[in-house]
């Protein structure tokens, strides 16, 4: 730690991460982005990278849970008959996306608005429905966070650089400490993915979900975890 301006900056990765301030937020691990079946893979995406990365997110929320770190799972939602959508949304749903069916994303109530099985939350757990990319624009997360006095937002979910660059962002923006997990985020195309990361690293901590596991589970003995 560091002071600059006569404040307390974090500096080190333990810092970072402590659980008494950090919080996990699962950024839309819904049918619709993840699932074979859903509108993604229906569209023709790529869908090979998913299951590791849903699989990392579900360690990492198992391990938050244990060191008290508060979870907060995103869910993308869209009202049906555009009654959520403006046309410019709804070029970047269907013509910026490739989608070419009706524009029927996580439409809310839908199999495809719901979580993966793997990604379930629990009554520890806080729920925060989102229109836009970001977590952050139109919803209740930013006093969530205060509330629960949250300094630290770990992002890791669906998709790299979509929903997860833009929650990080704003997370900064906001006057958070943003953290990526690198290898529990993911999307249908590499390429993208990369680029992503490539520009996030250079703004904010990315970091693999082993290193930050290993703080949290460090925090609770009791959480005994294979590795």
């Amino acid at each position: 730690m560091i002071t600059i301006d006569n404040q307390e900056v974090f500096t080190e990765t333990h810092e970072l991460l402590d659980p008494a301030h950090t919080g996990l937020v699962v950024i839309d691990p819904q049918n619709d982005f993840c699932a074979e079946g859903g509108i993604f893979a229906r569209a023709g995406k790529d869908m090979s990278t998913m299951p590791a990365a849903i699989e990392a997110c579900a360690r990492l929320v198992d391990s938050a849970r244990a060191a008290g770190v508060t979870v907060f799972f995103i869910q993308n939602q869209k009202l049906a008959n555009g009654r959520s959508t403006s046309p410019a949304w709804l070029r970047f749903l269907t013509v910026r996306n490739g989608i070419t069916e009706e524009p029927e994303v996580c439409l809310a109530g839908s199999w495809g608005a719901e979580f993966v099985p793997e990604l379930q939350p629990t009554g520890t757990d806080i729920v925060v429905q989102k229109w836009r990319s970001s977590a952050f624009v139109g919803t209740n997360l930013d006093m969530l966070l205060r509330v629960h006095r949250i300094r630290t937002v770990v992002c890791c979910g669906f998709i790299t650089q979509g929903c997860v660059e833009s929650t990080a962002r704003d997370a900064g923006f906001y006057d958070y400490y943003p953290v990526v997990v690198e290898d529990a985020v993911a999307n249908h195309d590499p390429a993208l993915h990369e680029a992503s990361l490539l520009v996030q690293r250079s703004r904010y901590d990315v970091l693999p979900a082993a290193e930050i596991r290993a703080i949290w589970d460090a925090s609770a003995p009791q959480f005994a975890r294979k590795a």
